[in-house]
Formats: C-alpha cells, structure tokens, sequence
C-alpha cells in the first residue's frame, strides 16, 4: 500500500486496519505527520500541530489493541480540531490576538467524547477570529489557502480543518458552524460536511462557542459520508452542562446507512427568496444533481419555499424583508456582548472587521433584536411548511466557487458586481431554524474548484440527510479527485 492511499484512506476502513494491525496507529499517524510537515507550509491548514500528543495517542491505540481491550468507535484515527475548541494543556487562540497564547485548561466534551472514542489528535487548525466570517484569516498565523487552487480561498471558518482533509492531512476534521462554517468550506474544498440538528453535540465553552447560543453546532468535514456518520455517533447526546442538548438516540447513524430509503419527496430551490445572483455553473452542476436522484424512484420537483413569506407570530403577520440582515443582526449583537470588554482592552490588535462588527452590535436596539427574533421565527415557520409535502430540501450550497484570497467578500460574480454577502445567501437560515444540514460535492467548475450541494432535513433527520448524501455519493462519487500540491 502506497503513501497515497494511506492519505486519502477512508476513516471506517483506516478503523478496520487498525483494527487487524494491518496498519498499525503508530503507522499512519507519521506518514500524515510526514505530509503534514511537507503540505502544512503551502496551504496554511494547521496552526497548532500536536505531533507528539499524536504520537502518544497513536501508541496508546496499538497497545489497547494488542491487550484486547475495548476500542473505540474512531480508534487510532487521526483528527484535527478547530482552533476554537479546548484541548487540555494545548493553545487555542480562536484566530484571536487577544488569546494568542491561551492554554486550554480542560478539554471540550466535543474533544473529550472523541478522545474516548479513540482518535488521534494531529492538532488545531486555523479559522478566522471567534469564526465571524466565511474565509480563514487571522492576525496571528495568516490566510488558509484553498488547495484546489492556492490562490482561492478555503472558505471559512473552519477553512483550516477543510484544507487539511481535501489535502490528506487529516482523515477525520471536527469543525463548528453559526451561519455556514462547516459547510462554506466544505464546498469550496470538495468535501462532506454536516450541521446536525442544533442541540445534538453539547456547547461546553462558553468563551468559545456561546458568543451565539442557539446558531452554533458542532461536527464534522471528512471526504466520505460514512465517515461523517461515524463521527456523530461519537460525538452526539445530552451533556447537562448544556440545557440545549438532545439525548443519544437509540440507534446508530453509521448503521443507518446500510438502508436505502424506498420512497422519498425531495424538493430543490435555487432561490429561497434573497438570491441576489447565482454562478452559472453552480446552478447547472446542482441542478443536473438533483436529477440523479430520479435513479432512485425518489420524487424529485421545485420547492415553492419562500423565507420572506408572511408567516403567523406573537404580533400577527410578520414579513421578512431579508433574512440575512436577520441573521447578521442576531450574529452581531452576539459577538458585541460577548466582545465589548475585548474591544475596550485589546481593540487595536483585533481584527478590524471583527471590531466592526462588534461595534455595529453594540448599536442595536432592543426593538432591533425582538424583530429580528420575531423574524427568525417566520423563517422556521417557512422552512417547516416545505417540510410538511416534502422529506427534504436541496439547495446550492453557495452561490459561486471559491473565491480569491485577500477578501471576505467576492465583488463579482460570474463577471457581474455584487454586494457584500451575495455569495452565500444558502448555509445560515438553517443556523436560524436547527435543521440538519449538509454539503456534499456534486461538480466542478471549469477552472478545477468543487462545487456543493446543501441536503436539508427535518429536525431531528440526520439520517434521511445522511442516507440522501450516501445515495448521491454512490452515484456521483468524488474521491477520485485529489489536489495536486506537491
């Protein structure tokens, strides 16, 4: 078995060689440390790696094979962690200046779950500052490039962790997501990504991951849904150190998949009624997608959901007039509450958007914030009507291919100018509601960059969303497609 297959090895069968010790942990986790120290430099995916808290661990999994013990669900596989989740004894700088030389003091339960479940931790990977925008940049390590094409962007915010699989650097990533950040950098780096259902992995840092409450959801980017899978059932069930959280469900998303569902509605929406603009060749790549669900059986037609329909609230009809202003104004007041005494200390050495946004939730109104929450409730009245005549929703991803490096926001699209935010108008209304929602790779465009396909489901569904992106994945697979770097 070449370097190769080892780096792009699927998670489950990376598992079963452990297993056997066909492969030993110890084994792979230094030939992607190998790669890791010759890629990391070019793409810019890891911050913070861990070589020897790997190394350990990697040893720790052959003995426990060797002595018969019990193995975990992701025994001996190597993982990355998002630079805004704690891992004992290791920095975590959120992309923050402000936090550059933070340790950890305790793992996440994220980190701790996984750590029971085996993995090997190969180290932090980059993102943006406290994850408010869509690219990966920072103040402290710089710009994650886009391994497709070095000079694109990764996406964001967990563009690290995406880098870091689309380049064989990492089989398994654990990302996070408040409007898009497993699923934007999933898209652009040609890989499955999934939001569960909010409330499904618990929030355990508050300086971390409570700066918006009920718009954040942990998971994972891998290359194979199987993977991903497999990586919930590690990762889910209720934790009471967070009221949110959703008990383990009695039964096994990995195990799931072995099941086709017979019968299913899908409906697709190319506009959810902000659409400003959509890449011609990603809406021709989603919508030949879609298509190929017909070879299935499955029900497959255009979804009539509109988000800024009149929808019934405490006040009566309430009209949307922008659900990403709705979104932004939620995000924003936010990061002000939780950044303002930041702000006040280490302003001049945050990063400037991040101070802007900051500040624009700082000038909020009460009125402001109750009807973008009455709003938020129109939104998930809208997304809950498509599900009631349908069992999923597909939708673009984004609305373009990975865009150039240096900018948080592309000033055209497909030739044409667009405001700020126009590129991604798909990923954070289900922020907004907590359906489970997906990115996986349906196409490419012609200049070599991956383009994503969204599955949606209903509450509580991972596992229609998990099975749909398994179908497609075994009708349209990707993996052959590796970039080339080196």
């Amino acid at each position: 078995m070449n370097k190769e297959e080892i780096y792009f090895m699927p998670a489950w069968e990376m598992k079963q060689k452990i297993v056997t010790q066909e492969l030993t942990s110890e084994e792979i986790t230094e030939i992607i440390i190998e790669r890791i120290e010759k890629i990391n430099p070019i793409i810019n995916a890891y911050c913070t790696p861990t070589f020897e808290l790997a190394r350990g661990l990697a040893k720790k999994a052959d003995a426990a094979v060797k002595k018969g013990e019990k193995l975990g669900l992701l025994h001996g596989i190597p993982t990355s962690i998002k630079d805004n989740v704690d891992v004992k004894g290791i920095r975590t700088t959120c992309g923050c200046k402000a936090f550059e030389n933070y340790i950890s003091p305790n793992d996440d339960i994220a980190v701790k779950r996984l750590k029971e479940a085996g993995v090997v931790i190969l180290g932090k990977t980059n993102m943006p500052a406290f994850g408010y925008k869509g690219n990966t940049d920072n103040l402290i390590f710089g710009e994650t490039k886009n391994p497709w094409h070095l000079e694109r962007t990764a996406g964001g915010s967990t563009g690290g962790g995406a880098a870091a699989t689309a380049s064989g650097l990492s089989p398994l990533t654990q990302g996070s997501d408040g409007g898009g950040s497993i699923r934007i950098p999933s898209s652009f780096c040609g890989l499955y990504g999934i939001k569960p259902t909010f409330g499904r992995i618990p929030q355990t840092s508050v300086k971390l991951e409570g700066i918006m409450g009920t718009y954040v959801q942990k998971g994972p980017l891998v290359r194979y849904v199987k993977d991903a899978a497999l990586m919930l059932d590690a990762l889910v069930g209720a934790d009471d150190i967070d009221r949110y959280s959703l008990p383990k469900p009695n039964y096994s998303f990995y195990d799931a998949l072995e099941e086709t569902p017979k019968k299913l509605k899908i409906g697709y929406a190319i506009d959810l009624g902000n659409l400003e603009i959509i890449h011609s060749e990603v809406e021709k790549s989603v919508l030949n997608a879609v298509k190929k669900f017909e070879e299935l059986n499955w029900s497959v037609e255009k979804s009539n959901i509109n988000l800024l329909s009149p929808g019934k609230t405490l006040r009566g009809k309430v009209s949307v007039e922008n659900y990403g202003l709705t979104w932004n104004i939620i995000w924003a007041y936010g990061i002000g509450y939780f950044l303002k005494p930041i702000v006040e200390q280490y302003g001049d050495i945050l990063d400037q958007g991040l101070v802007q946004l900051a500040q624009f939730g700082f000038q909020l109104t009460p009125e402001n914030i109750y009807t973008a929450e009455i709003q938020r409730e129109v939104i998930y009245d809208n997304v809950c009507k498509h599900f009631k005549d349908y069992d999923i929703l597909i939708t673009p991803t984004m609305a373009c291919p990975a865009f150039e490096l240096g900018v948080s926001s592309p000033s055209k699209i497909d030739g044409k100018k667009v405001s700020a935010g126009a590129w991604s108008p798909y990923t954070h209304p289900f922020n907004m509601t907590g359906h489970p929602a997906a990115s996986i790779p349906c196409g490419w465009s012609s200049d070599g960059l991956p383009i994503g396909m969204q599955i949606i489901g209903k509450r509580f569904d991972e596992v229609t969303v998990l099975q749909v992106s398994q179908a497609f994945e075994e009708i349209a697979p990707w993996q052959d497609k590796k970039p080339k770097l080196i």
